[in-house]
């Protein structure tokens, strides 16, 4: 006699049925965990932060330097108008001279025509004349040759030689002195262009303004 065996059809497909624990893992992991996206945000957090960091410090420096440069040019102007104010029949030739040695373009070449009604006064003056520096101020600024949009056209006459140039106003006094004392003093105005050539500030232009 031979045995009959009977399989439960109903077993076997609810054994093929039974999702498997691996694949139920699969289906719930998430593709990106939470400190995953954490850790992308927090990067792209501290880029710009570092990006603005170095915008600032740019920025910073940027200002810095030209208020620094600006520094220069009114020094300069300064002490080169100190001399011009200054001169005397005492030491005229030698005060023309160093006015002379630190000017550029056509004022250089110029400079003695533009001076001789002043250095003749002074050469035969009686009196003897100090001046006072009062006020010194930046009116304008002209950079080449990418200057900024509405900014004044470089001095033509320094032939391009000049990355930048400031004009700079100042407001003096002169007070002469005789044999009956001081006189009452008198102001005197003056512009006066400061060039960078080569990295050196020189005088590039003068005007007298009262």
């Amino acid at each position: 006699m031979s045995t009959l065996t009977f399989v439960s059809k109903g077993t076997r497909d609810e054994r093929e049925e039974e999702p498997r624990e691996e694949d139920a893992e699969l289906e719930h992991r998430p593709l990106v965990s939470a400190f995953g996206v954490a850790s992308a945000a927090l990067g792209v957090l501290c880029i710009a932060a570092i990006v603005l960091a170095s915008l600032i410090w740019s920025s910073h420096r940027e200002q810095r330097d030209e208020l620094a440069y600006k520094s220069r040019v009114l020094q300069t102007a300064a002490d080169w108008a100190g001399v011009l104010i200054n001169m005397n029949k005492d030491n005229v030739v030698s005060s023309v001279q160093k006015l002379h040695d630190e000017t550029v373009g056509t004022l250089n070449t110029e400079l003695d025509k533009v001076l001789a009604p002043l250095t003749t006064l002074v050469k035969t003056a009686e009196s003897k004349s100090t001046g006072q520096i009062n006020a010194v101020a930046i009116e304008s600024v002209s950079r080449a040759p990418n200057r900024p949009p509405g900014s004044p056209p470089p001095d033509p006459t320094l032939g391009g030689l000049a990355s930048r140039t400031d004009t700079v106003l100042i407001i003096a006094t002169l007070v002469a002195e005789n044999k009956g004392g001081k006189r009452p003093p008198n102001s005197l105005d003056l512009r006066i262009a400061v060039s960078d050539v080569g990295g050196q500030l020189l005088i590039s232009g003068l005007d007298f303004l009262g």
